[in-house]
């Protein structure tokens, strides 16, 4: 696959309307007005293509300042993200979104970018322990009080009173809600500790609840496999406008 980023201003509404499509064969039906304003709510786009220019993939994202507790830190919140079922055992997403978050880094000249995320499904919450040695939640150890004020003041200065703090997540008015088959975790799956964890602390996310999660970005972060996919990232958008 091939992928690049723009900024959301430049996306035009041929494009969206791919996207609407793309996203209505994974998660039941929202209107395309919903689904624009939320996208209109990020900053920055991720496209996949195929070799034919098929639209195959997306994510969109918000990078802004943050400010908690007096510390400043560059953000990446991390909006609607779907790729299209066939392509699940290609890592193009894993590597070409790594490349557009440390291209964004670069760009606002930080050290290190802070992922914050909501997440309803246990395939993305799955992507943190394969990346990031420093995710929360997490089932082996308990989030520290620094790290969890950041997560309770991000999640607050976003979504209010939809926000529940006791649970760690998110009830959105219009929750998107993954269609069948991709909804719910098959039983072998909770093996995994990792998914057994996201279950137990996300018991609503069938119905569209969203499990807020925060991790560190930076090469000195990541996993073995995360700084592969990162350093095979830069190389692609080392020259992205």
């Amino acid at each position: 696959m091939i992928g690049k980023i723009l900024r959301v201003e430049d996306v035009d509404q041929d494009t969206v309307a791919q996207m609407y499509k793309l996203f209505l064969q994974q998660f039941e039906e929202i209107s395309l007005q919903d689904f624009t304003r939320d996208l209109r709510q990020k900053n920055w786009l991720l496209l996949l293509s195929l070799d034919d220019g098929v639209l195959a993939g997306f994510s969109s994202i918000h990078v802004y300042q943050a400010t908690v507790a007096g510390r400043s830190m560059l953000v990446a919140f991390s909006g609607d993200t779907v790729v299209d079922a066939s392509t699940w055992r290609d890592s193009a997403l894993s590597y070409y979104w790594m490349g557009a978050i440390d291209y964004l880094r670069r760009k606002h000249q930080a050290d290190r970018i802070y992922w914050f995320l909501l997440v309803s499904g246990y395939r993305t919450y799955r992507f943190l322990p394969v990346y990031s040695q420093s995710f929360y939640p997490r089932f082996d150890q308990q989030t520290p009080a620094d790290v969890q004020r950041v997560m309770d003041t991000l999640a607050l200065q976003r979504y209010g009173e939809h926000y529940d703090a006791a649970a760690g997540v998110v009830r959105l008015e219009v929750p998107a809600i993954l269609r069948e088959p991709f909804r719910g975790i098959p039983v072998h799956r909770l093996k995994d500790p990792h998914i057994a964890f996201f279950a137990e602390r996300n018991p609503g996310h069938l119905s569209g609840d969203e499990l807020v999660c925060f991790a560190e970005i930076s090469e000195d972060k990541l996993t073995r496999l995360g700084r592969r996919m990162w350093l095979r990232g830069r190389k692609l958008f080392s020259d992205a406008p």
